[in-house]
């Protein structure tokens, strides 16, 4: 089964406590305000009817249980200002739509276009440049990365191997035995239905429980590696692993290993389960920019500035299809036609990169089901435009 992290059915209740904690937005605001509640009618408004950012509790000013943070790289890699018109237009469901149309109905409040290093159109709305964004499940593509950089430093010694020989702790549960290869392709064989039990997992978490006790009580539904089911309990697994096999906090690895070297310009923050947990499943917050960073990383082959950062085999080995059951899913990164990949979050979150065309696109919102396939129309056509706008400066 191909689907998308938390659907349309999640219930509007779950929904509800899912994005008030953590919360969906951070921003510099005084650590003092209240982060505003979400209700069940809020979360079906219109696609203009969106809060502003929410301040930051004031447990999110320093390290502190609930978020750990990840600091500005001491080098950052200056993405240069080229803005330039983007009059876009394309074909969607018989009619001729625009770029502009679309962002307003689809309730984007951060839109970033890298053509290279340049930032060749941004937008936001409600937002600014140092808002910091919920990735939601774009997180998992962080974790996938930090997986690569994990066997490519030898902590890990191959994608094959069983989890429990990194994480002991796992012995005798329903993850005994299943590969990391498994859990990165989400074919555990974990009895798991994503709409009902990643909220109550989210919540629970947020709530102090251990999320590694969490993962223990999962129960076997089937075998491992005969089918996809896309399952974020398989991602808080691999950080653990990551964790346990580097001898490194996954948040602290996740700073040396992509943050730092990547060049994240702004500090952000990475939720934990208030047991020192991380959610590598999600909870990343950073400014639309970082996470144009990182899709730009991917998109130069797991180089930053000329050093490999990623192993060049494990991005490529992410982006194309991972099984024979699903041809649209890799590594912890969905895949498109063309080469094309994405790292996807609930409610419209993207970080989309075209090698074809050379272009990283940027979508953070705070939720809306709007857009679907017609997102994928909309940034193909954005993506030809910028080429094609490249190729004319060039002759």
């Amino acid at each position: 089964m191909r689907r998308r992290p938390w659907t349309l059915a999640l219930p509007a209740a779950a929904l509800s406590l899912a994005l008030s904690a953590p919360y969906p937005f951070l921003t510099a605001a005084p650590a003092h305000a209240a982060a505003p509640s979400l209700s069940p009618s809020s979360a079906g408004a219109g696609a203009h009817a969106f809060p502003p950012p929410a301040p930051p509790p004031a447990s999110v000013t320093g390290h502190s249980a609930g978020f750990d943070p990840l600091h500005p790289s001491s080098d950052p890699l200056e993405l240069r200002d080229a803005h330039r018109p983007l009059s876009v237009t394309y074909v969607h469901g018989g009619r001729v739509r625009t770029l502009r149309d679309y962002l307003a109905r689809t309730g984007t409040q951060g839109f970033v276009v890298l053509d290279g290093r340049d930032v060749v159109h941004e937008h936001y709305f409600a937002a600014n440049r140092d808002s910091l964004f919920q990735s939601w499940s774009m997180a998992k593509s962080f974790t996938s990365a930090a997986v690569g950089i994990a066997i490519g430093e030898g902590h890990i010694d191959s994608a094959d191997d069983p989890v429990t020989r990194y994480v002991p702790e796992l012995a005798g549960t329903a993850y005994d035995g299943v590969s990391l290869l498994d859990l990165l392709r989400m074919s555990s064989g974990i009895d798991w239905e994503e709409t009902s039990d990643v909220p109550f997992v989210h919540v629970a978490a947020s709530l102090g429980h251990p999320l590694t006790d969490l993962a223990k009580r999962q129960k076997r539904g089937w075998e491992p590696g005969t089918r996809f089911e896309y399952t974020s309990m398989n991602t808080f697994v691999l950080a653990w692993a990551v964790a346990k096999a580097t001898g490194v906090p996954y948040h602290r690895y996740v700073q040396r290993k992509i943050w730092e070297p990547a060049g994240m310009a702004s500090k952000a923050y990475l939720g934990n389960d208030s047991n020192g947990n991380s959610m590598g499943y999600c909870c990343y917050y950073a400014t639309a920019r970082d996470f144009a960073r990182f899709g730009l990383l991917y998109l130069n082959g797991g180089k930053s500035r000329g050093r490999q950062v990623v192993p060049a085999s494990w991005v490529a080995r992410s982006t194309r299809p991972s099984a024979p059951f699903n041809r649209g899913y890799g590594l912890q990164w969905w895949l498109g036609e063309d080469g094309r990949f994405s790292a996807s979050g609930l409610g419209g979150q993207l970080i989309w990169v075209s090698p074809r065309h050379g272009v990283v696109i940027v979508k953070s919102t705070l939720y809306t089901f709007a857009g679907g396939e017609e997102t994928e129309a909309a940034f193909q056509a954005v993506a030809a435009e910028v080429a094609r706008a490249r190729t004319a400066r060039a002759g």
